[in-house]
């Protein structure tokens, strides 16, 4: 037989025999699944897009700098889980809007507004963007997307003025104001009830600087409250020059929103902070469930978002023992800062003996109490 006659004949009978095989009671077991197949990992979840829009850079201290400590304590609780960026030194203009609608559009599912000028132009994204959390610092307006949160700063500010009450000597304190908005002003006050507490001859000069953040003008304001006597400085804005400037004049301050002790050593009292932490893993854990909230958050030493730390050690032993009660009351609710009476610096009673002042109240704070002196900008009363 020709060879290529024989292949042909060869291939055809195993074809045959295949054939016959497949007609029989038995059938060729079934070839195994590829192992790959089998043990193919689920496809990895995709972590959660986190953004924070700051009002002043991140640097080394202020408030700025505690929100971006805030960040990364996120970034420690939930690791791969979520993805954290931030745009620092936005400003409280058209600005913010274009740069939150930036992150929206970056496929962030969670956006952190840090300053009240952010309030309008993140409701106007937050309509555009219902599958977006939106968060607003210090703000009033919500949405059905967007939250407020807050910290009791003036939880601190009353423990300075415990501090500050009982180390000036001229009787006479300082405060570098940034903006008058009620958050401001109920510090401005809250530092003036705490000092009284401590020395009821206490009376407070203030310079607004209209502005957040602004190092030269807290200086000039700093230097300004020493000329006209301050010889204990306080503060509501993000820099440390406050507290510089005082070391450098031989005066006395504080520190705000973070530990300053490190820019001004022999001036530094003490320094009231703020842990935006622990606020922002509980929304950052609603996210991550699925959850889209409208609610307005306002934490402070009771949540562990308000303390006073690194108080100097010329503080006498029984005003730092003061100050731990005070903490210890705020943290239990057996301790209120607004109890009346209160009145304001023109006699006028705003609230009653033994009346408790509510959040709502407190929420549009417009006046200077008793020792404090001058007006509020924008305000004829």
């Amino acid at each position: 037989m020709h060879k290529r006659n024989f292949l042909q004949f060869a291939a055809l009978t195993a074809v045959a025999g295949a054939a016959l095989v497949g007609c029989g009671k038995q059938e060729a077991p079934a070839p195994a699944p590829a192992a790959s197949a089998a043990s193919a990992p689920a496809p990895k979840a995709e972590p959660l897009k986190i953004a924070f829009a700051y009002v002043g850079p991140v640097g080394d201290g202020g408030w700025t700098f505690a929100h971006d400590n805030g960040r990364k304590a996120l970034e420690k609780e939930f690791g791969d889980k979520i993805a954290t960026s931030f745009v620092e030194s936005v400003p409280e203009s058209a600005d913010a809007e274009r740069v939150i609608r930036d992150m929206a559009g970056q496929g962030n599912k969670l956006i952190f507004g840090t300053t009240f000028g952010y309030m309008e132009p993140m409701l106007k994204v937050a309509a555009d963007n219902p599958n977006i959390n939106f968060q607003h610092a210090t703000g009033y307006k919500t949405a059905a997307n967007m939250s407020t949160y807050d910290s009791r700063t003036y939880e601190g500010a009353y423990m300075a003025g415990v501090i500050a009450g009982k180390m000036t000597k001229s009787n006479t304190l300082g405060v570098v104001a940034s903006v008058p908005i009620p958050e401001v002003i109920r510090n401005i006050n809250a530092f003036t009830l705490g000092a009284q507490s401590s020395n009821p001859k206490i009376k407070t000069k203030v310079v607004w600087v209209n502005e957040w953040f602004n190092p030269p003008k807290e200086t000039e304001a700093a230097t300004s409250l020493m000329n006209g006597g301050a010889d204990v400085l306080f503060q509501n804005t993000d820099s440390a020059a406050v507290l510089k400037t005082a070391e450098a004049k031989g005066k006395r301050a504080f520190g705000w929103d973070s530990d300053m002790t490190a820019y001004g050593p022999k001036a530094h009292l003490a320094s009231a902070i703020i842990n935006w932490g622990p606020y922002y893993i509980h929304a950052t854990k609603a996210a991550l469930e699925g959850k889209k909230e409208s609610a307005q958050t306002w934490w402070g030493v009771k949540e562990g978002a308000i303390d006073i730390v690194s108080i100097a050690e010329d503080v006498p032993a029984e005003t730092k023992e003061k100050v731990e009660e005070i903490k210890k009351g705020l943290k239990d609710g057996s301790f209120a800062i607004w109890k009346g009476p209160i009145v304001d610096n023109t006699g006028k009673e705003q609230i009653k003996k033994d009346a408790v002042a509510d959040d709502k109240f407190l929420s549009g704070l417009n006046f200077y109490v008793k020792g404090v002196e001058g007006k509020i900008p924008g305000n004829s009363k």
